[in-house]
């Protein structure tokens, strides 16, 4: 059970990331301020260091709520499709990203922009929840082969692109061929592409009448690629 102190800590760094989050729709993430925050919780700055130790534990902070955030909506939705084809959530799952990203743009933008000079995201602390989404995908990918419904991939795999697949695939446990794992990274990458074209606007503002229709049809098209 949580002591009071313990509660009361909790609460304040959920205000500090909080807080991080409303700067980032007015700010970019180079342009973070503790200071900003601390004003913010009505605090003298020099409080806030007790909590976080400098703009960049603030951002690791933001970018691992991010990517739990996005993780959970995916995940969510395709749960409450579990009785439908894994071709069918890995639709869901993608639809669910780009939902979440255009609903966050500023956080889409975090985690995939423009990296923030100076700053390295610690891999100890933010691969784990960086990979959920993907890892949503490949476990689609691999129940697809498991039932027989993954359409084997013919041609050949580069000597080092498939070194780095078995990799993958022993990380993941994985069964299905290197082929479709570099197919399945693939239609990761593409979503990530297509993703960022809506939230920096890149089409242009005359250019799609219907935005998510277009996406569905890129999206169904790179899962036919992968083989579902």
């Amino acid at each position: 059970m949580e002591t009071p102190r313990q509660r009361a800590r909790r609460q304040t760094m959920d205000d500090i990331v909080r807080l991080g989050r409303e700067q980032l729709a007015t700010v970019t993430p180079a342009e973070l301020s503790l200071r900003a925050v601390a004003r913010e919780l009505g605090i003298v700055s020099s409080a806030v260091y007790r909590y976080v130790k400098d703009r960049d534990e603030l951002l690791t902070l933001l970018i691992v709520d991010a990517y739990d955030e996005v993780g959970a909506a995916v995940e969510d939705a395709v749960g409450a499709a579990a009785r439908r084809a894994p071709r069918t959530r890995a639709m869901i799952a993608c639809q669910a990203f780009r939902a979440w990203s255009l609903r966050e743009p500023s956080r889409f933008a975090l985690l995939f922009g423009t990296p923030v000079p100076g700053y390295a995201a610690p891999a100890d602390r933010t691969v784990e929840p960086g990979t959920r989404v993907p890892a949503v995908l490949i476990s689609l990918l691999e129940e697809a082969w498991v039932a027989g419904d993954l359409t084997a991939p013919s041609g050949s795999v580069p000597r080092a692109v498939k070194r780095d697949m078995d990799q993958i695939r022993e990380e993941f446990g994985l069964t299905a061929p290197s082929l479709s794992v570099a197919r399945g990274l693939g239609l990761w990458s593409a979503l990530v592409g297509a993703v960022s074209f809506e939230v920096f606007d890149q089409y242009g503002p005359d250019t799609l009448s219907d935005p998510a229709a277009f996406f569905d049809l890129h999206v169904e098209a790179l899962i036919d690629g992968v083989g579902f």
